[in-house]
Order: structure tokens, then C-alpha cells, then sequence
């Protein structure tokens, strides 16, 4: 009897032995199945294949583009900037003119820039002079940037500021059917003048743009407002005037840190 409790015990150990391996068998195969359908993510990028390095960029980079972002400041402090507005051929306000026969004309006559904002500028750290450009140095027609560079050469200016303003018309009725119940007695439709002004500082010698400008005004008025020429153009003004304000006042904030990176060391104070 102890010899068949025995043979007993070891056919139980032995069918427990071969449950073990039969497991390790099945799990070794679920896990090398599961290795063979994985993909290992692969090795970094080669910067170098990409053209990411000193040498590709120089040979792939457009001639003009390189040109332009090889170009250094070369303006000197104090600073004596030259002042343009520039508008698209054949410009023609009620109140003013283009001047030049060019792609660009050129307004000579102050608009609705004032007094007051060019003393502002001139109050500003590293400036010397504010010189606004007139037909006694715009002494051909303005294709590019450059023949304004050249004008502003003419006076001396280390930097040129040009700006110009595109302002649009429209309208919208304030309360529908208004117009209809009031026959017409009641205006119901609202003027509408968005301007925005933009703006480059750039480098009188090379073109090298010190910093660009923008800024947006809109004027709503009610159409019967709207009465003659005159006051079209002066609605138009207003949002003009109000956009080259806040220009200026970008300006008067972005300045100190243009004195900052290209000016003399200590020329602004810290936090000015």
C-alpha cells in the first residue's frame, strides 16, 4: 500500500510538473508572438540630413532673403529720424493729394498728424530731431523703400519712419423697419469708419527694420450725420487721427527698448 501511495504521489507531481510547463511554454509564446508584431520607435533625427546646420542654410537659404537678414544696424545715437507717409498710387482725399508719379505716392501735407505728437516723439530718450519729408528732397518717383531712404538721406536721418493708413467705408442699419414706421424721419442706418495705421522704423543706410507699428480706430456715426463731403472726410480724419494716436503711443512704448539693444550702454534706464 505505501508503494502505490507512493506511485500515486509522484503521478500527482508529475501531472503538476507538466501543468508548470506547459504554462511557461504557452506565456514564452504569447510573449515572443507579441514581440514579433512591435516596432521599435528608431534612432533621433540627423539634424545634418535635414540641412540644419550652419553651412545648408547658408547654400539653401534665397539670395534676397539672405540679403536681407545679413543686414546690421548702422544707426548712430542721439538718432535723427525722417518722417513719411506713404499711400497707394493715385491717392486722393477730399482734403489732400498723393504727390509723386510712382507705385507709391507720397502726402506732404499733415492731415491729421499734430504738433503736440511730433513734440512727444521729440521728448523721447536718443532722439535728436523728428524731420518730416518734403518735395524739396523727394525729388523723383517712389517704387521702393529705397527712394524713400534716399530722400531721407538727403536730411541726414539715421532712421526713416514711413506710415500709411488704410481706412474703409460702410455701414449698417441700427433697428430694422425703423426707418419704415418713422417714414423716414428717423435715421436708421449707422456710418461706419474703420482706419488702421501702420508703421517701419528702418535703417536709413541699409533698410534694417528696427521695428514695425500698427494700430486700429473705428468711428460710427448715424448716415444723416453724413451730409456733404465735408463731413464724410471729416469722420474719416477722425478715425484716422485717432489710429496714428496710438501709433504714437506704441512708438513712445517701443523706443527705449530699441535705445536698449542698439543704443549706447546706459541710455535708458532700467524699467524706463
Amino acid at each position: 500500500r505505501r508503494q502505490e501511495g507512493c506511485g500515486a504521489e509522484f503521478r500527482r507531481t508529475l501531472v503538476r510538473t507538466q501543468n508548470v510547463v506547459m504554462w511557461l511554454v504557452s506565456t514564452g509564446a504569447l510573449f515572443l508572438g507579441a514581440c514579433s508584431h512591435y516596432t521599435t520607435p528608431g534612432g533621433p533625427a540627423n539634424f545634418r540630413a535635414l540641412g540644419i546646420t550652419d553651412s545648408d542654410v547658408r547654400a539653401n537659404t534665397d539670395a534676397t532673403i539672405a540679403e536681407k537678414m545679413a543686414k546690421k544696424p548702422l544707426a548712430t545715437f542721439p538718432a535723427s529720424i525722417a518722417t513719411v507717409r506713404v499711400q497707394g498710387r493715385g491717392y486722393r482725399s477730399h482734403s489732400v493729394d498723393g504727390y509723386g508719379q510712382g507705385d507709391f505716392t507720397v502726402i506732404t501735407v499733415r492731415d491729421v498728424e499734430t504738433q503736440e505728437q511730433l513734440e512727444r516723439l521729440e521728448r523721447l530718450p536718443m532722439i535728436r530731431e523728428f524731420v518730416p519729408l518734403n518735395r524739396m528732397v523727394l525729388t523723383g518717383p517712389v517704387y521702393t523703400e529705397k527712394n524713400l531712404r534716399e530722400a531721407a538721406a538727403n536730411v541726414h536721418a539715421d532712421m526713416l519712419a514711413i506710415y500709411t493708413f488704410d481706412t474703409k467705408f460702410g455701414r449698417s442699419t441700427t433697428i430694422p423697419y425703423l426707418g419704415i414706421i418713422t417714414l423716414g424721419l428717423f435715421p436708421n442706418e449707422q456710418a461706419t469708419v474703420t482706419s488702421t495705421a501702420s508703421a517701419a522704423l528702418i535703417d536709413t543706410r541699409n533698410g534694417y527694420v528696427y521695428g514695425v507699428y500698427e494700430a486700429t480706430a473705428r468711428k460710427d456715426r448715424l448716415t444723416n450725420a453724413w451730409s456733404s463731403e465735408d463731413a464724410i472726410d471729416a469722420a474719416r480724419r477722425d478715425a484716422e487721427a485717432q489710429a496714428f494716436d496710438d501709433l504714437v503711443t506704441q512708438f513712445e512704448q517701443g523706443w527705449p527698448r530699441i535705445v536698449a539693444q542698439y543704443g549706447p550702454p546706459g541710455a535708458v534706464a532700467p524699467g524706463e
